[in-house]
């Protein structure tokens, strides 16, 4: 087993790569009562076209397959729900599907072992069936109405709808009514003994474990798989150019929504979380509680709280969301262009920007002292590649000079869109 250490936070991470080709992190808090584990597979809703490892031929699949299998796998040939049997144990059970990842988990003080018996038992034996998978279609079918009717989900939509043209980033993670109508129990069996195959997943425990003891217990409650090999992605192309500068949505709300979105690239394997650290650190510096745009704004009574601002990137998208409510979006978004350009033409305040970079520091170091949002982090950096120390490690080269190049190739007029939700 390797073990990493970062002196910095007094954190180690224990890590092997099993004979089956996955990954188990174990990251040890001792003294915690809280033990939380995360089982996720490199499978999310971008992954509808792939070529199965040993075959030459491409296969597309029903938008929204990713996430249908969430739903399904609790499901048990015993007739049982895996999620009733956790909860049963007094145990905080979930599962969630993102672009890139699903995501399989539980958090207890009590109990431990036999909430991974059921976990590992249920994400190894999926249970489909004609009947099983019909009935769960209306159920996802009302769920997909239901964030129809959300305005936060809206303009979240739209912002990616006048991003992108290709990339199935622009979709709903569920799929629409139409796609999820051709799922069938072939299509998720398929997908199922594509993306869950050991290779391609990883498990994260994090709490006051041995290290070789709970990676024993987790190596017992595996079945016997090889490792199938790599799983081809195929992603349309996807141009540089936005869709649409400003996208809007009337729906009933009591002060427009707004998201402004910047399309991205996404940065070179050594470069993605220096340049995480670095755009973190300017939307802070641009519209973050202490920025001047920021108090000009709230003092003019059209924006009463900070937006939230975040980076999100995989392997093959990024791009900005800034989101949140005011008076008048359209205003907004001039004036945060105009900051920029401001920025750019008179140079990064170093002194803001380092007392910033110590802020967003202090934010990763508070993230080590919950064992959810550990786990949680590391899986999710792990499919991108990253290994979660290293923003502790390479926060410290991030300066105002990289910060500059930074926000002269990231922060564009052109790049940018605005949408908003208003009545």
């Amino acid at each position: 087993m390797q073990v990493i250490e970062n002196l910095k936070i007094k954190e180690k991470l224990y890590t092997e790569k099993l004979e089956n080709g996955m990954t188990v992190m174990i990251i040890p808090k001792k003294d915690t009562q809280k033990k939380y584990v995360i089982w996720g597979t490199h499978y999310g809703s971008n992954d509808s076209k792939f070529v199965i490892p040993g075959s030459k031929e491409a296969i597309e699949v029903p938008k929204g397959v990713a996430h249908f299998l969430e739903h399904k796998m609790f499901e048990q040939e015993n007739g049982k729900n895996s999620l009733d049997v956790l909860t049963a144990l007094g145990v905080e059970a979930n599962a969630y599907t993102t672009n890139d990842h699903t995501a399989y988990l539980f958090e207890c003080t009590d109990k431990f072992y036999e909430a991974l018996d059921e976990l590992m038992d249920y994400v190894q034996h999926p249970y489909f069936t004609d009947e099983n998978v019909e009935k769960e279609k209306g159920i996802i079918g009302q769920e997909i109405m239901m964030y129809d009717d959300y305005p936060e989900w809206k303009v979240y939509l739209n912002t990616l709808e006048a991003m992108y043209k290709e990339h199935p980033v622009k979709l709903d993670i569920t799929g629409t009514i139409e796609t999820i109508s051709h799922i069938d129990k072939g299509v998720l069996y398929n997908c199922y003994n594509t993306f869950y195959n050991p290779s391609n997943m990883v498990l994260v425990v994090c709490g006051d474990f041995e290290p070789e003891e709970i990676l024993k217990e987790i190596k017992n409650r595996l079945l016997d798989k090889k490792s199938e090999g790599e799983i081809k992605r195929i992603y349309p192309t996807e141009s540089e150019e936005i869709v649409q500068p400003m996208i809007n949505q009337n729906m009933e709300v009591s002060m427009p929504l707004f998201t402004i979105g910047i399309k991205d690239k996404p940065a070179d394997e050594k470069e993605k979380v220096k340049k995480h650290i670095a755009i973190e650190i300017l939307l802070n510096l641009i519209l973050g509680r202490s920025s001047e745009l920021y108090k000009e704004l709230y003092n003019e009574g059209i924006i009463f709280a900070q937006p939230s601002l975040e980076y999100e990137f995989t392997t093959d998208y990024a791009h900005i969301l800034i989101t949140g409510q005011a008076t008048n979006p359209e205003e907004l978004f001039d004036r945060f262009k105009n900051k920029i350009n401001e920025i750019k033409q008179n140079g990064i305040n170093e002194n803001d920007f380092d007392r910033i970079k110590k802020m967003i520091y202090g934010g990763y170091v508070k993230e080590y002292n919950d064992v959810a949002e550990i786990a949680r982090m590391f899986l999710s950096d792990s499919f991108k590649g990253i290994n979660s120390f290293d923003y502790i490690e390479e926060i410290g080269g991030v300066n105002a000079q990289y910060g500059k190049q930074v926000l002269n190739t990231v922060f564009n007029d052109d790049k940018m869109v605005l949408s908003t939700v208003k009545k």
